[in-house]
């Protein structure tokens, strides 16, 4: 099912800070359209260690010269406005325009710690998001920006240079619920969600659609994505067992970790991956940001090299 639509991201994930350039470097090598950077200020308590986004994507950027990078995601109401906007577009500029501004609100689990050691109420995360993305592509495009808003107020704020992209990067939303959904419709340039299930998907960027058209907004342009956790192998026993491990804790009663695994999740051979690609595609995706479940640095680039090499291509034929 060749598409010559279809971009391939794939997740930092494992990789330490200090391997950050060489780790782009590969994946440009290897094709990939773009290389993603989640981030936590602190995630659980205890915490797992996170590296914050935008240093991490300024450093890859400079060491690349095609590849876009993308955060997927910034957690936007942990910024003020003002601040992020700026190192937005400082971003931007080490990447010469190649960066899509992926945004969220989290909160979940017990990463709402994070928003309680910065002093953000925790309840209003989405209403923050709300009001800060028009006030973003104001601060890239506008200058003496005024804003006397329910949580951000500043006056004459001129941010120069502006992005490379005029206006600003793109916009792209991530969430699970649907006021998410009306988000990325109505204030954004693409949907991002994740552990999705392939009709959810679907039925996600239905109704983004519909939020939209409500809108008066033009699709033409809007980017349909998805963060896919990868979990690929010669072996797909083995994929699987990698998969379980790391998305059976969502198993219910109703549905065991090996079947919550297969539906979240790109298990198997690559020609498993391909065909769950291809069933991702029909639900609407055209952009795959793939997040490699591994062990360790040197598995996420067995499975980044497995894929440029197997999976890729069949996606790039004419």
């Amino acid at each position: 099912m060749p598409t010559p639509t279809v971009s391939f991201g794939c997740s930092i994930g494992h990789v330490e800070p200090a391997h950050i350039a060489e780790f782009a470097q590969r994946a440009e090598a290897l094709g990939y359209d773009r290389l993603v950077s989640g981030e936590h200020v602190q995630d659980g308590n205890p915490p797992i260690p996170r590296p914050l986004a935008l240093p991490l994507l300024a450093a890859a950027a400079a060491a690349t010269k095609r590849i876009r990078v993308m955060s997927g995601i910034v957690i936007a109401p942990l910024y003020h406005p003002v601040m992020l906007a700026k190192l937005v577009t400082t971003v931007d500029h080490i990447a010469s325009g190649r960066f899509d501004f992926g945004i969220g609100i989290s909160g979940q689990r017990a990463t709402r710690i994070e928003y309680d050691i910065l002093n953000v109420p925790v309840e209003t995360r989405g209403r923050r998001a709300d009001e800060m993305l028009p006030l973003l592509r104001r601060l890239w495009s506008e200058e003496h920006v005024t804003h006397k808003g329910a949580y951000y107020q500043f006056e004459d704020a001129t941010l120069l240079p502006h992005p490379v992209q005029r206006g600003g990067p793109p916009i792209w939303v991530a969430g699970r619920s649907d006021a998410a959904m009306k988000r990325a419709a109505t204030l954004g340039d693409g949907w991002y969600p994740t552990l999705f299930t392939v009709r959810r998907l679907k039925e996600s960027n239905e109704t983004v659609r519909k939020f939209a058209e409500a809108a008066g907004r033009d699709m033409s342009r809007f980017h349909f994505g998805v963060s896919q956790t990868t979990a690929i192998s010669d072996d797909p026993k083995q994929a699987l067992a990698v998969a379980v491990a790391n998305l059976g804790k969502y198993a219910t009663a109703q549905r065991s970790a090996e079947d919550v695994a297969k539906a979240l999740s790109l298990t198997g051979t690559t020609q498993n991956c391909i065909k769950g690609i291809e069933d991702r595609i029909n639900a609407g995706v055209h952009h795959f940001m793939l997040s490699f479940l591994a062990e360790d640095e040197q598995d996420t680039y067995r499975q980044m090299e497995l894929v440029a090499r197997e999976v890729i291509p069949y996606f790039q034929q004419e």
